[in-house]
């Protein structure tokens, strides 16, 4: 179980036949509702497997997951901070591409 130094306290909502449900099951197991549902909600979330992506696309574009092409990025950014380029809006590039 979680020591306090590194428990977090959230409330929830829930139906009141779920409670019922529940509270029927902690008692089937000599546990505390409190207790029951913390220890299936534990359970639970050790189960399962999480994966963050490093891809900054929302969409989650695969053209983010190459290395080169994020290096191409940050160099573009520290140019850009080093006063060493230009943004260019949408209207600007379609100008320019003759859109």
């Amino acid at each position: 179980m979680a020591t306090s130094l590194n428990i977090k306290r959230k409330n929830i909502d829930l139906p009141v036949d779920t409670l019922q449900k529940l509270s029927i099951m902690a008692v089937a197991q000599g546990k505390s509702l409190k207790n029951f549902i913390e220890t299936v909600l534990i359970s639970k979330a050790n189960t399962l497997a999480i994966e963050v992506s490093e891809n900054p696309s929302p969409s989650g574009d695969p053209w983010f997951n190459d290395p080169e092409n994020i290096a191409s990025l940050n160099r573009g950014i520290a140019e850009l901070k080093a006063g060493k380029g230009r943004a260019y809006s949408m209207d600007e590039i379609r100008e320019l591409l003759g859109v």
